[in-house]
């Protein structure tokens, strides 16, 4: 094995990675793209809204609209009754005035005509002939939506930086925007490696696995939104290696998994070490310490680990972050078990939620690769502590 030489940091903290990973990739660039493919994108920059929502007071509910005052004592033993004079629906609202003793037809969605100001659902009502109603409950004002109560003309309502789920891309076609302007998707090479690493599928020798790596970090790096080169698959080959990464020029940032440890037969390590450039080697942190970060002429590498578990909790903490420009999102929950601290290493040890409370998972091994699909969660536990049943603790939840 190559001993490192001292001319880079090791051991580096979770968020001297994420820094150091984020000065390597270029700067953002802005491009615009049509509503309907803004699904995953990061918003480049405010969108106010160029209508009020709802345009104008309306029923939640289907009905009629009436004057709250008129149907105050309405009970199922002694029903109020008002005299229907139209109906209001959307694209054909009611024109007149809804005057003492009256009330209109309403429908979801619909205008509220002038002088009523309250809604009363058709499940309470009884028809008492062609204009006549019985309501065996008041009108409620609580049923009206009124003009801007969702958002007004004018007003800021999407951020810059935002990741555009669905509801957002909804909420932006609410707002009137056809286009949005987005950050251009960061193009990502793939790359797995290991002799003993075997195509799903193909028959298994003693010590062979199947290639999880590549399929599970390519499914995470699109949810990212990023635009995915996959490399496929090289063996434990100096030439082979630096033949792919060769491969991955027109790329913002090489994705590795393997190669990056200890051992011997660590070739991506030794690659950047003798010949590329090294910005780390190794988090603090549990699992997933070996992670390496680097540059190989001039295009920017992060080696992840090559145990499963290991490779994608390094990328769900340290680098997911970082494609995406959103803060890792945590929040704060009750420890029903122990979870056990480490002296020099922060550690994420997989966790299911019951009841607003956090148990651990228990198999915590890298190698234990159904722990992830079965856990909702990673709770972090910062170097030097533990945390005890009762305390409070930081999680992270896993999608």
């Amino acid at each position: 094995m190559t001993a490192p030489r001292p001319d880079f940091p090791m051991h580096v903290s979770v968020q001297e990675a994420r820094e150091m990973l984020a000065a390597l990739l270029p700067a953002p660039t802005t491009e615009t793209v049509p509503l309907a493919e803004g699904r995953g994108r990061t918003l480049a920059a405010d969108l106010a809204a160029r209508v009020s929502h709802p345009s104008a007071t309306e029923s939640a509910l289907d009905g009629i609209a009436a004057r709250a005052a008129d149907t105050l004592t309405a009970t199922p033993a002694a029903p109020i009754r008002l005299r229907v004079v139209g109906e209001s629906r959307a694209g054909a609202s009611f024109s007149g005035t809804v005057g003492p003793g009256e009330c209109v037809r309403i429908y979801t969605g619909a205008p509220l005509p002038p002088g009523a100001d309250a809604i009363c659902p058709v499940e309470q009502l009884r028809e008492e002939g062609p204009d006549h109603v019985l309501l065996v409950r008041p009108a409620s004002p609580d049923d009206v939506r009124h003009e801007g109560s969702d958002f007004r003309a004018g007003e800021m309502v999407l951020r810059a930086g935002q990741r555009l789920t669905p509801a957002r891309v909804a909420l932006a076609a609410a707002l009137g925007h056809a286009e949005l302007p987005v950050r251009r998707r960061l193009r990502v090479a793939l790359l797995s490696t290991g002799d003993e690493v075997v195509l799903p599928g193909q028959p298994l020798r003693p010590g062979q696995v199947y290639d999880s790596n590549r399929y599970g970090l390519q499914a995470m790096l699109e949810e990212c939104g990023c635009e995915v080169l996959s490399l496929g698959h090289v063996p434990d080959s100096p030439a082979a290696l630096e033949e792919a990464i060769t491969a991955a020029g027109g790329a913002d940032v090489l994705l590795t998994s393997g190669g990056v440890s200890m051992g011997r037969y660590d070739f991506i390590r030794d690659l950047l070490i003798e010949h590329g450039r090294v910005a780390f080697w190794k988090v603090r942190m549990r699992p997933g310490g070996p992670a390496l970060l680097g540059g190989w002429k001039g295009l920017a590498v992060f080696g992840l680990p090559g145990n499963p578990v290991s490779s994608l909790v390094v990328f769900q903490v340290i680098v997911r972050p970082v494609l995406t420009g959103q803060p890792v999102s945590t929040l704060r929950l009750r420890a029903a078990t122990p979870f056990r601290g480490l002296h020099d290493k922060t550690a994420f040890w997989r966790a299911r939620l019951r009841e607003g409370r956090v148990y651990d998972y228990g198999q915590q091994g890298s190698g234990v690769l159904r722990s992830l699909s079965e856990a909702e969660a990673l709770v972090i536990v910062p170097e030097g502590s533990g945390v005890q049943a009762g305390e409070e603790v930081e999680v992270l939840l896993l999608a």
